[in-house]
């Protein structure tokens, strides 16, 4: 009665936090993974490991609870490593398809994809990025650039 009427509270309070968060979270999971299937499993895996840490998570947790998934299933880690493009790749301006952007995406090393997505898709600031990922905004700054510049080189070739 008391605790039932907490528990559908609590229940009710958790639909509400995955309907605000879900179409945001499926995106970042479905542009990492190329794949509806993976990207629901890791939608899925996200909210329950939110939910299980904070009943009733906020944005921030749900974040940190995707960027495991993410961390998990990638080398986030790695982002040094990963290969430099020249800062002289350029495109022209055209009409472009949005599946022609979709699929220049998912050439990006899963890092750059990542940084992207969070900064010019998402909106997120440098300093946001940066905690989330556990990097220093001067690497959110120089990924973000790499990603932008091998966009612009992937681009200029389709």
């Amino acid at each position: 009665t008391n605790v039932q009427a907490e528990e559908q509270s609590i229940e009710q309070a958790q639909r509400d936090i995955y309907e605000s968060h879900r179409h945001r979270i499926f995106s970042l999971a479905f542009y990492m993974t190329g794949s509806e299937l993976l990207a629901e499993e890791m939608v899925k895996e996200t909210f329950v490991a939110a939910f299980t840490a904070m009943p009733e998570a906020d944005r921030r947790a749900i974040d940190c609870s995707l960027m495991r998934q993410l961390n998990s299933q990638f080398s986030l880690a790695d982002i040094e490593t990963e290969a430099p493009i020249s800062a002289r790749a350029g495109i022209r301006l055209r009409n472009m398809r949005r599946t022609d952007l979709e699929e220049a995406l998912q050439q990006l090393p899963a890092a750059e994809r990542l940084i992207f997505l969070l900064r010019d898709v998402e909106g997120y600031s440098p300093d946001e990025i940066s905690e989330l990922a556990n990097i220093q905004q001067m690497q959110v700054n120089r990924t973000l650039f790499s990603a932008r510049m091998r966009l612009r080189s992937i681009l200029a070739e389709s």
